[in-house]
């Protein structure tokens, strides 16, 4: 048996927490790239579709913050405006509403399922 010093100790106790964090963090980076991905598919294939324009505007963009996991925003480029009237339904001009066409919550839903299974898998060593 050998013996150590407490700061020793400290520092191989310090090392061993900023590896299992980094591993972490590139775990969680990993999972959010996949899952954002299979977002912006969901979405280009379940949005309504006048004339196409719309359901193909889905994409995503990363911010990247050192040290930190990175935020993913999903977002549609070509009509912003569009997705809380479809999504909701909205006033008509001459009176009455528009149906609502619900195709971003239940990808946001299966988002939220997905990932926080990944974090968990993650945060274990899984």
């Amino acid at each position: 048996m050998s013996n150590i010093s407490v700061d020793q100790l400290a520092t191989e106790i310090a090392k061993g927490l900023a590896e299992y964090t980094q591993d972490v963090v590139e775990g969680i980076d990993k999972a959010s790239n996949k899952i954002a991905s299979k977002a912006v598919k969901k979405l280009k294939a379940d949005s309504p579709k006048d004339s196409g324009e719309y359901a193909k505007g889905w994409g995503r963009k990363t911010e990247k913050k050192f040290g930190e996991t990175n935020t993913i925003i999903i977002y549609n480029k070509t009509k912003p405006g569009l997705t809380h009237l479809l999504e909701h339904g909205h006033a008509k001009r001459g009176g009455g509403r528009t149906k609502a066409k619900s195709h971003i919550r239940p990808v946001e839903e299966m988002v939220i399922e997905e990932f926080t299974t990944e974090v968990e898998k993650v945060v274990k060593g899984g």
